[in-house]
């Protein structure tokens, strides 16, 4: 997921974005745990992806 796809999107559409990823990042915690996860990289990827998120959320809220 690109910055600048995150900027174009309204806050409600990050928070809701947020959710997603933190839902998604718990499901691969949990897969991790069970020894069923295949592909460790995706954790890292939502990891970032919701720094992502965080990130362009804080600005927007700044620059309000």
């Amino acid at each position: 997921m690109k910055p600048s796809e995150l900027r174009a999107k309204s806050s409600d559409e990050l928070t809701k974005e947020l959710n997603d990823l933190l839902k998604a990042r718990f499901g691969l915690r949990m897969q991790q745990a069970t020894q069923q996860l295949t592909n460790s990289s995706q954790l890292r990827r939502v990891r970032r992806d919701i720094a992502r998120v965080r990130t362009v959320l804080t600005q927007k809220a700044a620059s309000k």
